[in-house]
């Protein structure tokens, strides 16, 4: 074992469409490598200097050659790729009872590696190349569809191809339209309706007319026809699946009344529970419409200038690089930057800004076309958004499919299929708990044996506990919660990455924000400009300025743009006469070195100087440099061979927002709040007090700030704030990472947990309230579950009749649902005005 080493490899390069590692391919890829002879072990590897994605490969240098090593975790990586496939599909919404039987049904199936349905309708399944295909999905699908004929007119329409999963597939299973039945979308509820109407029509006549009993036996049978037709449906779909649950349930307790010749109590139990699962299908219908409606924000149309000529044409047929025209009041057809005209534009739909953003023109189209992600927000426009004041042209970055809101309704298609901690252990207390109470309803089956009744009284009593036990609000309370909070959150410009982070984040009452462009403006001003003994002011900003341009760090951009206004401003003339600087090197996280004229000049830190050759920082400099970094500037040393210039000092002012949401998040219940950063210590010290901050760590290189939330990790979870690009690695060691101005940012979008979409910190007290509320709202509706049904087992089991039990447990279920759907309504501090 002595002779073992290592190599790490990025995942991204393996499998350049798997995103982290926690996609089931990883785990396929892993087993390949530790079956090839001369490789011990292969695993998931966050070592801090590293990024998280990586995989760590021991092998043996005797039997293998590091260039197999690689070259064979490549193959087994493009291998998987080809063969094991995702699909993401939406099929109309459903009560949790019917999305269960669709996915044992999925699952089922040969090939089928997981399958998650949820109420709403969002579909994910992976599967094996080798063993099934689309075709066969899609099949299973559609059968389901022509079953289920109640539900609501709707598209069954693609999600883009998995986009963090897609593995070079592509769902091309089309549109399948359920018509719903003879009376429409509504038909179910409809159905639950004339069983109520023919229940009541036959206990009428039963009680106060005196004619044959035939005719309140025909209302009953009638009642029985409408009240059991689509329970009857399901149930056979689920034994199907080969799973018995409450439908079947019902439906024996239904007959066995029918038995007893209790045919008015047997058709009010169907009445009971078809209505009730009419009204959870409607209500769970309401939260997936309000995801719905953001695939709705784009136009179906665009207004594209081609050849001189103006033609309208649709969304889909836009390409990178087309001008397309937008008049007021119109909605933007795609993502892009402005190239002529001047508005105002209403972002509330993406970034749920309220506030409608200026846009003006970018001075250099081609520049822009090349790198738009860099571009400020004054010059881009997202898909969706809506032009208020002027006509204004925009040139195309995206396609439709491509866009941030097509990745939006994506994402959030993606996060509804994710099961969360409290989903997995509902699912797991049902697998104990439904057996269980099958033992016991058989037992009491046996009562006659024991205490002196009928055996249709015993069978009458196991029916109703039965009934009573099925914990179909338990199964609800979680994906109904997180459906409406997830829904709301888009709505709010918030995109949240399923249950699992939005339960995490309520939880959490640490978080930790990086300073630069998070805290702060992230646009440092150059403040100070102090010279060492006999070097004249322009000579340390020309050297400066020559070696900063090479550079395209924020500090180096501020020295280069506010030098070359100070040089302008000075009796020595203009700033043109800059010495043209090569061979930039950089120090990481001390600072870089160029040649000017034969000179190696170096710029960075106080550290760097006693790393690089040459003399010692002077004692004149290094107190410049501590008076400025008292004051809370960064500061930037600068020496020309021997010879040191001076000092620069920077400033990154504070985000007006900032004060206002430490404040608003301790409202909120957020105990601690750390700031991480890279500048020095006095100027984190200083940032932090003018925000709010309890404690600031300073002096901080990329793996120190990984190491820092690790071990905030390790005190009891910490959530990460940050731009989402610089900050990754750190953000994926954090309980949950949060990314600001998403919207514009395809990395934030991929690697944070939670994504802001505007660039605001307002937008922050509404994701940790709207989290902590969903998770309140989790544990009110699990503790009404399961005190419903330790209400009702033994209520039944002493005698409460099954009419009553049925009204109780379908009554749980409903206000459990309604009480989710709150979350669509949620208001957060945040919101207010000031």
């Amino acid at each position: 074992m002595g002779n073992v080493k290592k190599i790490k490899l990025e995942l991204k390069v393996l499998m350049p469409n798997v995103p982290d590692a926690q996609d089931g391919c990883v785990e396929r890829l892993t087993e390949l490598l530790r079956i090839k002879v001369g490789i011990d072990d292969a695993h998931v590897t966050d070592e801090s200097h590293q990024q998280p994605d990586r995989l760590c490969i021991h092998y043996d240098p005797n039997k293998v050659s590091l260039s197999e090593v690689r070259d064979f975790a490549r193959r087994a990586g493009a291998e998987l790729a080809l063969r094991y496939g995702h699909v993401i599909r939406r099929i109309e919404s459903m009560h949790e009872g019917r999305a269960s039987a669709i996915q044992s049904r999925l699952s089922r199936m040969k090939g089928v590696l997981e399958a998650v349905v949820s109420a709403d309708g969002s579909v994910r399944v992976e599967f094996d190349r080798d063993l099934t295909d689309e075709a066969n999905i899609a099949a299973v699908l559609a059968d389901w569809s022509r079953q289920s004929q109640a539900h609501e007119h709707a598209t069954d329409k693609q999600v883009a191809d998995h986009k963090k999963h897609d593995h070079k597939e592509h769902d091309h299973t089309g549109h399948d339209h359920a018509h719903g039945g003879i009376f429409g979308p509504r038909s179910e509820l409809i159905f639950a309706i004339l069983c109520g109407v023919f229940l009541l029509a036959g206990w009428l006549i039963e009680t106060f007319a005196d004619i044959s009993a035939w005719i309140p036996l025909g209302c009953y049978v009638a009642a029985y026809v409408f009240g059991g037709y689509y329970t009857v449906i399901e149930a056979i779909e689920k034994i199907r699946a080969g799973k018995f649950e409450i439908d079947f349930l019902m439906i024996v307790a239904a007959a066995g009344a029918a038995t007893l010749g209790a045919w008015a109590e047997g058709a009010l139990l169907l009445f009971l529970f078809s209505i009730g699962h009419a009204l959870e299908g409607y209500a769970m219908g309401k939260a997936k419409r309000a995801i719905e409606a953001l695939s709705e924000l784009a136009p179906r149309t665009a207004r594209v200038r081609r050849d001189a000529a103006e033609t309208e044409i649709p969304v889909e047929e836009l390409v990178v690089g087309d001008v397309v025209v937008i008049k007021p009041d119109e909605r933007v057809p795609a993502d892009g930057f402005v190239i002529a005209g001047e508005s105002s534009i209403n972002q509330a739909p993406i970034t749920g800004e309220s506030v409608p953003v200026d846009k003006r023109p970018v001075d250099d189209a081609q520049a822009a076309a090349a790198d738009p992600e860099s571009l400020s927000a004054e010059y881009r426009a997202f898909a969706g958004t809506i032009n208020q004041s002027g006509a204004i042209e925009i040139q195309v970055t995206k396609t439709a499919a491509e866009n941030t809101l097509a990745r939006v309704v994506t994402m959030v298609s993606d996060a509804e299929t994710r099961v969360s901690p409290t989903q997995k252990f509902t699912k797991k207390f049902e697998r104990y708990f439904v057996p269980s109470v099958i033992t016991g309803v058989v037992l009491l089956m046996f009562a006659p044996l024991v205490i002196d009744e009928g055996f249709s009284d015993s069978f009458y009593r196991a029916m109703a506990v039965l009934v009573a036990a099925s914990p179909c609000a338990l199964a609800i309370a979680t994906p109904s919660a997180v459906l409406s909070g997830v829904a709301r959150a888009a709505r709010g410009g918030i995109l949240v990455k399923g249950g699992g982070p939005l339960e995490s984040l309520g939880s959490l009452d640490a978080i930790a924000f990086d300073k630069t462009g998070t805290l702060t403006e992230g646009e440092p001003k150059v403040t100070d400009v102090r010279t060492a003994e006999g070097v004249d002011e322009s000579e340390l900003l020309r050297i400066a300025i020559a070696v900063e341009d090479l550079s395209k760090h924020p500090l180096a951009k501020a020295v280069v743009r506010d030098g070359r206004k100070k040089l302008g401003e000075g009796e020595s003339g203009s700033g043109g006469d800059i010495p043209e600087a090569t061979d930039l090197k950089s120090i990481t996280g001390r600072g870089i070195q160029a040649t000017v004229k034969g000179d190696l000049v170096h710029i960075g830190k106080d550290d760097l100087f006693a790393e690089v050759d040459g003399p010692p920082l002077p004692d004149s400099v290094r107190s410049i440099v501590e008076t400025l970094e008292q004051n809370g500037r960064t500061t930037m040393i600068v020496r020309r061979g021997d010879r040191y210039l001076g000092v620069i000092g920077l400033m990154d002012t504070p985000r007006e927002a900032s004060k206002r949401t430490i404040a608003r998040l301790r409202e909120l219940g957020i105990k601690r709040m750390i700031m991480i950063s890279g500048d020095n210590q006095q100027v984190a010290d200083a940032v932090a007090k003018e925000v709010g901050l309890d404690e600031a760590r300073g002096d901080l290189m990329p793996d120190d700030k990984v190491t820092e939330i690790k071990k905030l990790q390790s005190e009891g979870g910490v959530a990460m704030v940050g731009d989402g690009v610089n900050d990754a690695p750190a953000m994926a060691s954090a309980s949950v990472g949060i990314a600001m101005g998403a919207a514009g940012s395809d990395v934030a979008l991929e690697t944070a947990d939670v994504a802001l979409m505007a660039d605001n910190l307002d937008h922050l007290p509404l994701a940790i309230g709207l989290s902590r509320a969903t998770r309140r709202i989790i544990r009110q509706n699990l503790l009404m579950s399961l005190g419903m049904v330790a209400f009702l087992v033994p209520a039944t089991i002493f005698g409460l009749n099954i009419g009553p039990a049925v009204a109780l447990h379908e009554g749980s279920t409903l206000v459990v649902v309604f009480n989710a759907l709150r979350l669509l309504a949620y208001q957060s501090p945040s919101t207010e005005k000031e």
